[in-house]
């Protein structure tokens, strides 16, 4: 799906092309599958304590698919070590890493695209997302609860028409089939015209981390279409 968002310098007005992505959180157990689809990103989890906790290993998946590794609190050394062990080319950040601790990562392994994580219930406090701008790629919003990620609600996507960056970001959180109204909505908002990436995982699952491929493909194809 392509849409457009406005650029604004003190000097003029352009109109920038951005392709809406979709990326399938939570991989582990029909991996392949799931890559069959065709998204544009895969999200595997290397935190332990998540029912979707990546072992083992990586199947082939095509290089147009782009591999996301999801760490909490983890030190450059085992991020580092697992970007190199399963030819990670993003990561993404949910825990309370620092922008110096993504800076020094991004010195560490140059390559590497962060993503890092914000969570939201009714509000937000932009102001801290300042001290990310120059040490990040992507920002991702997701739904504040008790876990890291995988909560299964979403947040009032209302509180981004106080985005106050033109960083791209990932909307997460709870997104299933039954808001794909919501989503299409919600693009047509001025606050969605950073929004690069659709990202979701427990509510197109069959257990966690076995994903659901009919719904997946469905959502896939609607959000395209649409």
């Amino acid at each position: 799906m392509d849409y457009y968002y406005t650029n604004k310098d003190k000097n003029h007005t352009t109109k920038d092309k951005v392709s809406l992505q979709l990326k399938v959180c939570g991989m582990n157990d029909n991996t392949s599958e799931v890559a069959g689809l065709k998204p544009d990103y895969l999200g595997f989890i290397f935190w332990e304590p998540s029912k979707r906790y990546f072992k083992g290993d990586m199947p082939a998946i095509p290089h147009s698919i782009k591999k996301v590794g999801v760490f909490v609190n983890a030190t450059i050394a085992e991020i580092k070590h697992l970007v190199e062990q399963f030819s990670l080319l993003y990561v993404q950040l949910h825990g309370k890493e620092s922008p110096s601790f993504c800076d020094e990562l991004k010195k560490r392994v140059p390559q590497l695209k962060i993503i890092k994580v914000f969570s939201i219930k009714d509000s937000f406090n932009f102001e801290q997302l300042r001290h990310f701008e120059d040490v990040c790629d992507f920002y991702l919003f997701d739904t504040k609860g008790k876990l890291p990620g995988g909560n299964g609600c979403t947040f009032n996507w209302s509180v981004l028409k106080n985005y106050p960056s033109t960083k791209p970001y990932f909307l997460s959180g709870g997104i299933g089939i039954e808001e794909l109204t919501s989503i299409h909505e919600f693009l047509k908002r001025p606050e969605s015209q950073y929004c690069h990436v659709i990202d979701v995982n427990s509510k197109f699952e069959l257990e966690p981390g076995l994903k659901d491929i009919k719904k997946i493909k469905e959502f896939k194809e609607t959000l395209i279409i649409k």
